[in-house]
């Protein structure tokens, strides 16, 4: 079951990122979170604009993401290559899962296809999994975006 994220998550959210970094570390992606990110101070705020979503059985969060409906900032500008279009759009950020449950992107992307079904996402070069994983839930790539910090990510879109 996929619901919002609850302050009383975050202790269980951050063993999850905890998982999803050493398995991105131990998987040839070392740079796209570093050690502690997402931190707990961008955990809780997403929390409260009521854009963390957890993905819980049996009363266990086995997998987390944001997302949220409107203009990204971070999208405004992309560069080799181009948005499929400019209409309304929903944006995944942070998918992370502690591994032990499968089909937690699909999980997420369906859950989010309800919500709006044009969506954007976006991962680090290094991350194969992820642009793997991406691809197989039907999104385009579309170029390159850069995040706050001005790293480069591979966007993508699907409508």
């Amino acid at each position: 079951m996929i619901r919002k994220a609850l302050m009383s998550d975050v202790a269980e959210i951050q063993k999850v990122y905890d998982s999803a970094r050493q398995f991105m570390y131990s998987h040839g992606n070392k740079t796209q979170w570093g050690e502690n990110y997402p931190g707990e101070d961008l955990i809780i705020h997403d929390i409260e604009n009521g854009d963390l979503y957890a993905y819980e059985t049996d009363g266990k969060i086995h997998g987390v993401f944001a997302f949220f409906i409107g203009q990204d900032p971070t999208y405004q500008r992309i560069e080799q290559g181009s948005w499929l279009s400019d209409t309304l759009y929903g944006t995944i950020h942070r998918v992370a899962s502690d591994g032990a449950k499968n089909g937690i992107m699909q999980k997420t992307v369906s859950y989010c296809e309800n919500k709006i079904p044009h969506i954007r996402i976006d991962t680090h070069e290094d991350n194969k999994i992820m642009q793997n994983l991406i691809q197989e839930n039907g999104f385009r790539q579309c170029g390159i975006i850069y995040t706050e910090d001005g790293s480069p990510r591979i966007a993508y879109e699907k409508i």
